[in-house]
């Protein structure tokens, strides 16, 4: 009970910070655009937990380039899938199975395990462990044959009995103190997490899928509005740690306070460094608009919050101007250095927003 009660102590300005953030990207002049780019410092870091080397700078140089490289296929893969998520929830549909096989046929598209039964349940054994031997495992997740079972009752303990009911809690007597599924989103959120891993439903793609779910589950709790909260980032600083508290929620004597701590103190630190990001992010579009002049100068200007990385084309199809004028504005901010354009460059020419690529590239 003590422990519980010192999770509830912190969950509070854990909560607090987060909804703090959200009503500053409801007024934010810059919220909107800057999605794009959290997605994608989202997408790299978890893609990172994973053991990849690329970076945030790496998806940004490389954002025009025809052909791309097989971990920034991934890190796309994620994106990509993390939109579609967050376009189900904003309509409202919730996290479902059905959802989760979706996304993971999205996820493995032209990756590594792509030819791994891409968006359907594995259908043989699998552990996680350093290596791929069975015999260096720490943890082999259920049988295959047991999956549907389990991700139906992970799934009602997400979205509740369609009837009401209450979950069966008879397995667990004499306990001080139980997390049903009505207990606060931050720390169901954590629960759901770490139950999806220990399931392990797909031969390759769970962490990434896993981690998709935070986000997605973060909106459809309402406890943010937009999709603007992710942990990975925070995760891949302490990437090991991670596992390890992952894995002690397995077993006989699950650990959960350990593992509970820790996602909080990790979505407070999250949370915080978001709200000054925005803070800061906001500064510099202020200080930025008033050097435009006219409306297409803003607008355009603005556009490079969400594609730091920009090209006339892009420019011209999402400000909805001619592409002669998206070059000339385009031209115009980078000679008030409000941008910066090569000048080595004579074809397909990429304008950098490298004020907003600080913030985020730390």
């Amino acid at each position: 009970m003590e422990q519980a009660t010192e999770l509830f102590v912190k969950l509070a300005p854990v909560s607090s910070v987060i909804s703090r953030l959200d009503e500053k990207f409801k007024y934010s002049i810059v919220g909107s655009h800057l999605i794009n780019t959290l997605a994608l410092k989202e997408s790299v870091q978890s893609t990172r937990i994973e053991g990849t080397q690329v970076t945030f700078t790496d998806m940004v140089n490389e954002s025009h380039k025809s052909e791309q490289k097989q971990e920034h296929i991934e890190v796309l893969n994620y994106r990509k899938a993390l939109y579609i998520g967050q376009e189900r929830i904003k309509n409202g549909y919730p996290i479902t199975t059905r959802l989760i096989l979706e996304l993971h046929h999205v996820l493995m598209e032209g990756a590594r395990g792509a030819n791994t039964n891409r968006g359907e349940f594995r259908k043989v054994p699998n552990w996680i462990g350093p290596t791929k031997r069975f015999e260096d495992a720490v943890y082999v997740p259920v049988d295959a044959s047991e999956i549907e079972n389990y991700l139906m009752k992970w799934e009602i303990y997400l979205n509740k009995h369609p009837y009401g009911e209450k979950m069966d809690i008879s397995h667990l007597p004499g306990a001080e103190f139980i997390l049903d599924e009505n207990i606060h989103p931050l720390i169901k959120v954590a629960i759901l997490h770490a139950q999806f891993e220990s399931i392990h439903p797909f031969l390759d793609g769970n962490g990434h899928l896993g981690r998709i779910i935070i986000a997605l589950y973060m909106m459809q709790s309402e406890q943010i509005s937009s999709p603007i909260f992710f942990v990975s980032e925070e995760l891949e600083k302490q990437r090991a740690k991670y596992y390890h508290l992952l894995n002690e929620t397995r077993g006989n004597n699950p650990k959960w306070y350990n593992w509970l701590n820790f996602f909080l103190d990790a979505a407070q630190r999250m949370a915080e460094k978001l709200n000054v990001l925005l803070d800061q992010a906001e500064q510099i579009a202020v200080a930025g608009k008033e050097k435009c002049d006219g409306h297409t100068e803003q607008l355009v200007y603005l556009l490079t919050f969400r594609y730091p990385n920009i090209t006339a084309v892009q420019a011209a199809e999402h400000a909805r101007i001619a592409p002669s004028t998206a070059r000339r504005t385009l031209n115009a901010l980078a000679e008030k250095e409000l941008i910066f354009k090569d000048p080595a460059q004579r074809r397909n020419v990429e304008y950098f927003n490298y004020d907003v690529l600080g913030l985020f590239d730390k």
